[in-house]
This record gives C-alpha cells, structure tokens and sequence, in this order.
C-alpha cells in the first residue's frame, strides 16, 4: 500500500467481507486479518489516529464478537472493539449516506462513516467471480434503500452468469453505482484469492474423486460417514461449523478496484473453470451443509433452494452445465429447519408466503414491502443476529 495515501489526521475506514466468505471458515489466521494488520503498521508509521474498522455485512445478520475475531485476529480485535470495530448497519439512517442516483435511476445510499473517509481500505476474499469488485461497497455497506434496486426478481433474472459478469444484470448494476461511490469516495482495494483446500487432513477425501482414495481416504469416509449419521441434528451442525479449511493464499492483488479486480478474476477462473465437451441432458449436483447465509447456522430449505437453482446452476461461462429442456437433479435432505435467531423472517415467509405463491414477481408485489419494513424484523437485525426481514425473497 503506498505510503503517500496515509496522511496525519485523515480519517480512514477499513471495511471488510463478512462471515459470508470464504466456505467452509478459514483457520486463523485470516488472510483479511493478516492484511488489516498490515495496513494498521502502515498507518501507525504515518501518524494515522482516525480509524475504524467496519464488517460490510449488508443486511446479512450481525458477526457476533467471537465471528469479528476470528476474522480480523486477536490483536486487532482487542484494540478496536467495540467502539471502532463494528458491523455495518442498513438501518441505522442517521448513520446512511445518500450519494446520487446512477444514470438508470438507482439510489446509491452507503455506510455515512465510509462515505465521509479521506481513504476507504477494502479488503476481501475473492472465492468465486460474483464477488469483490464493484460489489463490495456499493452492496456490503449499502441500505435496503440501494439494494432493492438489483436485489430483485427482473435484475436476477437477467443475470445469465454470476461466473461472467460481463453476462450478469446484477454486475451492471454494481458497476453504475460503484462509478457513484467512486465520484464521493477514494478507495483502495486488496483482494486475496485462495485455493481449494476446503477440508482439514482428516476429511481430505472429500476434496478427491473416489476412485483417487487411498485406504486412509476410504477409512476415514466410512468414520466420518457413520459419525455423522449417529449424532443428533444439532450436534451435527455444530461438528460441520466447527471445520475451519487450512486455505492457501494464491493471491493478493492491491490497488484500485478497476485496475484489481480483472487480475482477481483471473486467478479465481484459473482455479476454478473446468471445461465441458457440450450441454449435459441431466445433471446431477449435490447441495453442500454451508453456504454463504448459514455460516454457524442451519441450511434450511429456503436456502436450500437458493443454493442450488440460485448458485450452482449459475456457476458456468457461457452455457449452462444442464441444457434449455434438460434436467436438473439437487441432493439434499431438506428438513423442515429453521435457525429462529439468525432466519426470524425465513419461517414466517416459508409459511405466509410459500402457502400463497412460489412466484418471485408476485411475491415482490405483494408481500416484499411488508417483511423489508417490518419493525420488528428491522429490531432483530439491528439488535441481535438476525438477517434482514427482505432477505428470504432476494433468495428466493
């Protein structure tokens, strides 16, 4: 990060990607916590006083203390919480900040701390193409005032690829109000990609195929296999949370988002893209226990859902994996359950809205306004650890 950006008495934002990122938790050290660290010795040479770190959570729920820690690390934690070490709030509107609208009409409202900074200093972990870029301020610190205008039924259905941005409504949208921010703001971007090592040793084997086992591969599924059916529900969610993935770095790429973000998503497409000899007629995909809105949680089936029509179906460049008229198979058991401090808004909408239509359109017409402004769903969020009132139907 170059010096000259740190100046005595400026004020400086530090924002980072929430409990969302990456899948499984990375072990600590964090590479964000390991960055922040850095930037933090940077700026305690130049003199920098004013500085607040700040989770860009969106109307994802709160990262509650021991979350906050383990991302941006034990030192850091103990210097800034809680006073300059918080989580964004969407419904804090003294604390909102609205800069304009884009060309398309598009309110662009953002975290007033943020937008009132002489440098704002993101840093995040680039896991898959949708994120990182324009998305991570005008979406990780915006209000629901901002983000009803991509989050909804139209924007996500023109989104063909979150893989291609170039493809994706959803990108467009980003782009016009980060060009926005970009007028009000100067940022400085560090973006860190990882590799696939997903799993501790001890579960190595699900990051290979089957017929690569090894006889402790394919004595530690059929532990892990039989372990995992004798324990209760609950017990085996808090065993599936508690994995943390020994990550490797295989990138850090820092300067201005425009020039960032292109070099990000090249090392993302370089691990990532595999390719296929034609459209498949069926395709079978099996839905994982964690995804990005049931970290410490519970994947209920609303989520369920999203993961797989909303995410895995749409993690391709340039076709679809499964063809126009082709079949889709999704695995997953589905039970009816649901985390009632994290997903408050989640039961209500499975059972009042589900009951009267699957339809996205009609849903949004008619029952989005009542969950986005409910005053009780907005207390929760504010106040405990609950996801935004709207968000079930941006899922679905």
């Amino acid at each position: 990060m170059p010096s000259a950006l740190l100046v005595p008495g400026m004020r400086l934002s530090i924002v980072f990607d929430d409990v969302s990122l990456p899948l499984p938790s990375m072990c600590r050290p964090d590479v964000r916590g390991r960055v922040i660290e850095q930037v933090l010795e940077l700026t305690a040479q130049r003199g920098v006083e004013d500085i607040e770190l700040i989770a860009a959570n969106a109307l994802h729920r709160r990262m509650t203390p021991a979350e906050l820690k383990h991302v941006v690390g034990e030192r850091v934690f103990r210097a800034f919480f809680p006073d300059r070490l918080r989580n964004h709030d969407a419904e804090d509107h003294d604390n909102l900040t609205h800069l304009g609208l884009t060309g398309a009409e598009e309110d662009v409202e953002i975290n007033r701390r943020a937008a009132e900074s002489d440098l704002l200093v993101y840093v995040n972990v680039n896991l898959i193409a949708l994120n990182g870029g324009p998305k991570s301020v005008a979406v990780g610190l915006a209000s629901y005032r901002s983000l009803r205008h991509h989050h909804n039924t139209h924007t996500l259905r023109h989104s063909c690829s979150f893989n291609g941005p170039a493809n994706s409504a959803l990108h467009h949208s980003f782009h016009r109000m980060h060009d926005v921010i970009g007028g009000h703001l100067k940022i400085f971007t560090v973006e860190t990609t990882v590799n696939g090592d997903s799993f501790p040793s001890a579960m190595g084997f699900l990051s290979k195929h089957e017929w690569e086992w090894n006889l402790a591969d394919k004595v530690g599924f059929l532990g892990v296999r039989h372990g995992i059916r004798a324990m209760p529900p609950t017990v085996r969610r808090h065993v599936l949370n508690a994995i943390k993935a020994p990550y490797g770095v295989t990138g850090v790429n820092a300067g201005t988002p425009s020039a960032v973000h292109p070099v990000t998503l090249g090392n993302v497409h370089r691990q990532q893209v595999t390719q296929i000899n034609g459209q498949a007629d069926i395709g079978v995909l099996g839905v994982p226990y964690v995804g990005p809105y049931n970290v410490n949680s519970i994947m209920n089936p609303v989520l369920a859902m999203c993961m797989a029509l909303g995410y895995l179906f749409n993690f391709y460049l340039n076709k679809p994996i499964v063809r126009q008229g082709g079949v889709g198979i999704f695995y997953h058991p589905l039970p009816n359950a649901f985390h009632p401090v994290h997903h408050p808004s989640y039961i209500d909408f499975f059972e009042e809205v589900l009951s009267v239509t699957t339809d996205p359109a009609q849903m949004e017409a008619k029952f989005e306004a009542e969950f986005a402004h409910d005053p009780w769903y907005i207390h929760l969020y504010r106040t405990s650890h609950a996801f935004h009132g709207v968000h079930p139907f941006y899922m679905w």
